[in-house]
């Protein structure tokens, strides 16, 4: 099982980025998928799932509305698109599958 992130970056408030997480060694749209956040100073926290087969997705409340977490089968990709992005959306990003963490990619909101 292996996770790479991408996609991160240096936004300004209200831009959007789209963060991708490429596996390898097994199946994405047969696992559950995650994104994890940790901000400087703070623990981590869960920020999206998209269940496996049914495809159904979970949100932290302080995403609803603005990220979508979803996945595709050929590429072998899952994706977390961020939009309205907000200063305290500042975090490392984290791809997490079957207890493998990936090695996090840095979102950077401000003006």
């Amino acid at each position: 099982v292996h996770l790479v992130e991408s996609g991160g970056g240096l936004v300004q408030p209200g831009g959007s980025l789209r963060l991708s997480c490429a596996a390898s060694g097994f199946t994405v749209s047969l696992y559950a998928m995650s994104w994890y956040r940790q901000a400087p100073g703070k623990g981590r926290e869960l920020v999206a799932t998209i269940t496996s087969v049914v495809g159904s997705t979970v949100y932290a409340d302080s995403v609803k509305g603005r990220f979508t977490i979803s996945t595709d089968k050929a590429e072998n990709t899952v994706y977390l698109q961020m939009n309205s992005l907000k200063p305290e959306d500042t975090a490392v990003y984290y791809c997490v599958a079957r207890g493998t963490w990936g090695q996090g990619t840095q979102v950077t909101v401000s003006s």
